[in-house]
């Protein structure tokens, strides 16, 4: 089981660059969370700082406008959700449901200063692979805006 994150982690932007050992001592400590279809990793305004990143499954993620609920996206094995809240510490800006049976890798911020402990630069390599992942999906939503925007002023 190991081994298959490991393998998952490898595979991931926001841990690119990051050597064997920092993943494995990322794994000894972090949950793996089973959700059922229909079922929420967590929900909108909810306050938490932990990543998740999904070993198992499809999610989607909804959030609301005016007592109107939006799918924003659906993501899959090997991706990752939550890294908001980890960064910046704020209630969660959307929520997260298993459209299928999940299983996750739940990681802490606390499990990150850990890290930070033992290997800064590990550390600073995971947030700055966040910053980037967090901008790339910025520059999606940007596209997605300007789209819309061009096709709705035709």
């Amino acid at each position: 089981m190991q081994k298959t994150r490991l393998k998952i982690l490898q595979g991931m932007p926001i841990f690119g660059g990051v050597d064997d050992t920092t993943l494995n001592f990322i794994l000894e400590d972090a949950n793996s969370v089973e959700v059922e279809p229909g079922t929420f990793f967590f929900r909108e305004g909810e306050r938490d700082n932990t990543v998740y990143v999904l070993e198992l499954g499809r999610v989607a993620v909804f959030r609301y406008w005016e007592n109107t609920r939006y799918k924003l996206r659906e993501l899959g094995k090997g991706d990752c959700f939550g890294e908001m809240a980890l960064m910046d510490f704020q209630p969660r800006s959307a929520e997260v449901v298993a459209t299928v049976k999940c299983r996750a890798i739940q990681i802490s911020a606390a499990q990150l200063a850990m890290l930070y402990e033992r290997r800064p630069d590990q550390y600073t390599m995971i947030y700055m692979n966040l910053g980037r992942e967090v901008c790339r999906r910025l520059r999606e939503a940007d596209k997605r805006l300007f789209i819309h925007e061009i096709t709705a002023s035709n």
